[in-house]
């Protein structure tokens, strides 16, 4: 006997069709593609589908003297593991609009992967995608679904691929998190396992260090021979917006990534400084730190798709692979924060580059407010990305563009960086300049230590300052001495 409609039900209707919403027109008999959204709704987020209704979600009804078999046809077909692998428990309810019946269904989210016919169905938008050919996006469903992660794969790599430097600036980094971290005392063995960089593969119960560990700590030519799709592209698009201002495309490990996606940003962004209670916070630096934290960390890394961070004069956007838990924007309000790495993640809180899982949103949107005094979005899908809107004066004197050095080379440190107005410095370079100006012996290694930045980051400062003649190495490496031009 059929029942009145929910008008929590009706809502879905008016809405139309969705992800999570399908309407089937099966006015005397299932058809074959009801099973296949069953299927794709199983594999995805789960979802509500209407018999007797058309695609716009015009009601025709379904036929009352075919009601009944309907219903047991379905509940049939979706009991035999010939049709639907595993067999789902599913009962479609007879409700009555307007004096006409519609059979609904709800397919909650399974916690295996469903076939249909022998074939695998993934729901995109309002489409049930075949997907059984395509081992990328196979590979990703059975990760989504028993909550494993691609980065703790076991490598057939030990320790000694990884750079000792990286996980001592690790332990140093740490400090941030607690003066007496535990990681200051540990080895480096110590170290990884701690953080569960170190596994037992569960199939060939062989010990190695994982995915994430190589990412985080990996030599640039491990990282590629495990990872040869791995890349972060930044872009300054101002200008030339038919192609690009500045470009760095990076292929290293994800700390030093980190600094260069970093100091790109600082470098073609303004800075804004705001007083919380006695303290100036710089809300620029507030949301790279986010965005940027976020691109690394909770990227697909399975996928071949190249995260980036685009500067455009008007936006920011990051795009990077997500193994998606919804699609479309994210409501701060109401989102839920799902870990995506979280050895990565880890290791990101322990050394200071994130804070807890969910508070990246809760930061961005907050500073965004001050830095351009509107709101980010956060679109989540296969794709996740992030819009930071910016103001006229967020890239209006920063540009790409380097001059020649004027002949007194004095610097001015108080308008971005530049040696009379002329030579744009990074913050970095500005900082590493200062550190050789206070002790003209000092090593790459000190100074790394002191600034709390990376070899790559390092040599790319000097090799600038040299380049315009405000640095060079007197001497040998061991027993020589910086000499500052200016």
């Amino acid at each position: 006997m059929s029942q009145i409609m929910p008008s929590a039900l009706l809502d879905y209707i008016r809405q139309g069709e969705s992800l999570t919403v399908e309407f089937k027109k099966s006015t005397t008999d299932i058809t074959k593609d009801v099973y296949e959204t069953v299927c794709s709704f199983s594999n995805r987020n789960g979802g509500h589908i209407f018999l007797g209704a058309k695609d716009n979600g015009t009601i025709l009804g379904v036929q009352p003297d075919r009601v009944n078999f309907m219903m047991k046809d379905f509940v049939t077909s979706v009991n035999n593991a010939n049709k639907m692998y595993p067999p789902l428990y599913l009962t479609p309810i007879d409700y009555e609009i307007d004096g006409k019946h519609v059979l609904y269904i709800r397919v909650p989210s399974s916690q295996s992967v469903c076939r249909c016919g022998g074939k695998i169905y993934d729901r995109l938008h309002e489409s049930d995608i075949d997907i059984t050919n395509h081992a990328d996006e196979v590979y990703q469903l059975y990760a989504r679904k028993h909550g494993s992660y691609f980065v703790n794969k076991v490598t057939h790599f030990g320790i000694d691929s990884l750079r000792h430097d990286l996980m001592e600036r690790a332990k140093k980094m740490s400090r941030v998190r607690d003066e007496h971290h535990l990681w200051l005392t540990m080895s480096d063995e110590e170290l990884l396992r701690s953080a569960g960089l170190i596994l037992t593969d569960e199939y060939t119960q062989q010990e190695g260090v994982t995915i994430a560990a190589i990412l985080l700590f990996g030599k640039d030519s491990t990282i590629m021979s495990v990872l040869p799709q791995h890349k972060t592209d930044a872009i300054f698009r101002v200008f030339d917006t038919d192609r690009y201002d500045d470009r760095d495309v990076i292929t290293t490990n994800l700390i030093e990534s980190y600094d260069r996606v970093m100091e790109f940003g600082r470098k073609h962004l303004n800075d804004t400084f705001y007083m919380e209670g006695i303290q100036s916070v710089s809300p620029r630096d507030k949301i790279l730190r986010e965005i940027v934290s976020n691109l690394l960390a909770h990227r697909d890394f399975a996928s071949g798709y190249v995260a980036k961070m685009v500067i455009e004069k008007d936006r920011i956007l990051t795009e990077n692979a997500n193994l998606a838990h919804g699609y479309g924007p994210l409501d701060l309000n109401t989102f839920s924060a799902y870990v995506k790495n979280p050895p990565i993640a880890k290791v990101f809180r322990e050394i200071g580059l994130a804070d807890e899982l969910g508070s990246g949103m809760i930061n961005t949107n907050k500073y965004t407010k001050i830095y351009s005094g509107e709101e980010p979005q956060f679109i989540e899908g296969d794709i996740f990305r992030i819009l930071i809107p910016l103001s006229d004066v967020a890239t209006a004197t920063v540009g790409p563009i380097v001059h020649s050095v004027s002949t007194s080379g004095e610097i001015n440190g108080e308008i971005n960086g530049e040696i009379n107005g002329e030579i744009n410095l990074s913050k970095t370079e500005q900082r590493v300049l200062e550190e050789i100006k206070k002790n003209s012996h000092i090593s790459r290694t000190e100074i790394m230590n002191s600034l709390g930045i990376g070899k790559s980051t390092l040599d790319r400062a000097i090799n600038k300052l040299k380049k315009y003649s405000l640095l060079e190495r007197v001497g040998s490496n061991k027993s020589g001495h910086w000499k500052v031009n200016c």
